[in-house]
């Protein structure tokens, strides 16, 4: 696997309003419409009639006032009391014409959240990615906050604009119209350089808003995760004494992310002043184009009243083209952040791809590409082989320098192999190699049996609890991945944890099924952790195990009942560890000495070096 760098600030190319945002954006549509047919559409669509009906009421609204100056100057009362009716019929209207189109708005927001997220979290939960971006990737920052708040606030943004936007083509169009048919060709031409003006001057202004929102974004994540860095790892910073230290790096963090924010504060300072002072002169550019038909002599002819009556209307028709125009410029705040989230899930959508297309390369050893869920059966035949390395050689990911080289070998059913070594000769990188979550550097590994029960199953160094039940945390991951099994033998359950020692587990939660209100992390103790992936172990009863270091926590006395029991049940063991009480579980030790070099014993018999033929254990 190439080595992967952490690209510096100068060759990262900072995000802005250009091409690759348009390219990022209609991506990211192009999963919230995905059909003619879907929700997403049909909700714009009912968005569109309801935006379309309300602005229709409001102009009726807007040019009321004309009509009462004309029945208040000729003291029309029983016009001026229909004129009442009208209005309070069009008021009700309208209000609730606006207050469904917010209904829309916030429930095409949840849709959206809701297909924007599920599509990351199939990507993301897809093979091994989510391990190489957290494990692997340093090229791309928190993506879990790029999935749990960037694409929330994105769909936010995107439904607050949503009703100006749609609605805004017909308004300024109808409008327009209406401008020139009462003032001429000097009203919509005035209007529409005006708003030419600002467009350039707000694109100007949000340039630098846009990277700085970036960054900022970023700074927040840092931060967050070092404050669940803190959660996660309290007992251990606090057997360190190390308050002060985690209080000072933590408020580093603080003032980094600060010191963005405040920088983002400064830039977006120019660009209030330029939106505030555009909806402030749309108001007297208004005045002005209606002034200019009055003292040219047009309309003479109209009396008082008429001519008050033609000026209200005349002016609700500018000023409302005008305010058209002023929405979208004041819309340019949203923008800014919207190309910012944009950026964000765009740039982890093409990260998860690439990493995709990567993971599913050619195989040279079955000859097809590689499916890396597939493995995964509950079903799995008889198989005497559960992996074949062939001239295997592998380094870290993050290092030039070879663990082995040219390991060749067989692990098959019955032989129970002890892998030993040094800290940092590859013991734990050799599993990640056969797991298929590192790629070998040269040679190739093949596990020839399926993942799951009676397949091949992994105890990781560091025991993995999830949420939920107590039965939901023996017999996992089974239940996300076959629902029925939840109708499991609660007999054997039981039996299971009473023979890894942690029967007391059923009383303390309560039973198999009750709901607990605690982290698993911070109320079991890393022996009782360990026990209970051994019962979770049992209850799989694959045909392989792969234990790294899973008895560190225990004494030598548990140790031996829990190898026994794996044994009893029929397991092939591969182990990790450094204690020599575990050889009398093994057949043969495989010994990785640095350097690349290793060797390879039987136990009681006679040794091989690393430049031995292939093996067969």
């Amino acid at each position: 696997m190439p080595r992967l760098e952490k690209p510096n600030g100068r060759g990262t190319k900072r995000p802005k309003l250009d091409w690759k945002f348009v390219q990022r954006f209609c991506s990211i549509q192009k999963v919230l419409f995905p059909s003619w047919t879907s929700q997403s559409v049909l909700m714009f669509g009912t968005l569109l009639a309801v935006t379309l009906t309300e602005q229709l009421i409001i102009y009726q609204v807007g040019v009321l006032p004309s009509h009462f100056y004309n029945v208040l100057a000729d003291k029309d009362y029983s016009g001026f009391r229909s004129l009442v009716g009208t209005a309070m019929v069009l008021i009700l209207l309208n209000s609730t014409l606006k207050s469904l189109d917010q209904y829309i708005c916030n429930q095409m927001y949840v849709n959206w959240r809701q297909t924007l997220t599920e599509s990351l979290h199939t990507a993301y939960f897809q093979g091994r990615v989510y391990y190489t971006l957290n494990v692997l990737r340093e090229d791309i920052d928190n993506p879990d906050q790029r999935i749990s708040q960037d694409a929330e606030r994105l769909c936010k943004q995107m439904s607050t604009m949503a009703s100006r936007l749609i609605v805004s083509p017909f308004t300024l169009a109808y409008y327009t119209y209406h401008c020139f048919y009462s003032t001429g060709w000097i009203g919509p031409v005035s209007i529409f350089c005006y708003f030419v003006i600002g467009t350039i001057a707000n694109k100007i202004l949000m340039g630098p808003i846009v990277s700085t929102l970036f960054e900022q974004e970023k700074l927040e994540g840092d931060f967050r995760f070092k404050h669940m860095q803190i959660r996660v790892n309290a007992e251990s910073a606090a057997f360190y004494r190390a308050g002060k230290v985690e209080h000072m790096r933590t408020n580093r963090r603080l003032q980094a992310l600060l010191e963005t924010q405040k920088s983002l504060i400064n830039k977006e300072l120019l660009l209030y002043i330029g939106v505030n002072t555009f909806d402030y002169l749309g108001g007297f550019l208004s005045y002005i184009i209606i002034a200019i038909p009055i003292f040219t002599g047009i309309y003479d002819g109209l009396t008082p009243g008429e001519l008050s009556a033609l000026i209200s209307k005349n002016a609700f028709v500018c000023i409302y083209l005008i305010n058209g125009f002023t929405q979208l410029i004041d819309l340019s705040t949203t923008l800014s952040d919207v190309a910012g989230y944009t950026h964000r899930i765009g740039q982890l959508r093409e990260v998860m791809d690439d990493i995709l297309r990567k993971q599913c390369d050619y195989d040279p050893a079955s000859g097809e590409s590689y499916d890396f869920d597939s493995d995964f059966n509950v079903h799995g035949g008889p198989v005497d082989t559960a992996f074949i390395l062939d001239h295997l050689s592998y380094k870290s990911p993050y290092s030039d320098e070879l663990l082995v080289e040219d390991l060749s070998l067989k692990i098959n059913q019955g032989t129970n192999l002890l892998v030993v070594g040094n800290t940092g000769t590859g013991k734990t990188s050799l599993l990640r190699v056969l797991n298929r979550l590192w790629e070998a550097h040269s040679g190739f590994v093949q596990m020839t049996t399926c993942f799951g029960p009676r397949g091949t199953l992994f105890l990781p160094q560091k025991p993995y609890l999830t949420d939920g039940t107590l039965r939901e945390q023996v017999i996992y991951p089974l239940k996300d991945i076959y629902p029925e099994s939840g109708s499991v033998d609660d007999d054997r359950i039981i039996q299971f944890l009473e023979l890894a020692g942690v029967s007391n587990l059923l009383k303390r939660t309560g039973g198999l099924d009750e709901r607990v209100d605690w982290n698993w992390y911070d109320v079991l103790s890393p022996g009782e952790m360990q026990r209970l992936c051994f019962a979770r172990l049992f209850y799989l009863q694959p045909k392989y195990a792969v234990l790294d270091e899973a008895t560190s926590a225990l004494t030598e006395e548990a140790e031996a009942q829990l190898y026994r029991t794996c044994k009893q049940l029929g397991m092939t063991l591969v182990s990790l560890g450094h204690r020599s009480s575990l050889e009398k579980y093994h057949d043969v030790q495989l010994k990785l000495c640095g350097g690349g070099q290793w060797e390879l014993t039987k136990l009681k018999g006679e040794r091989r070096s690393h430049t031995s033929s292939e093996s067969s254990l």
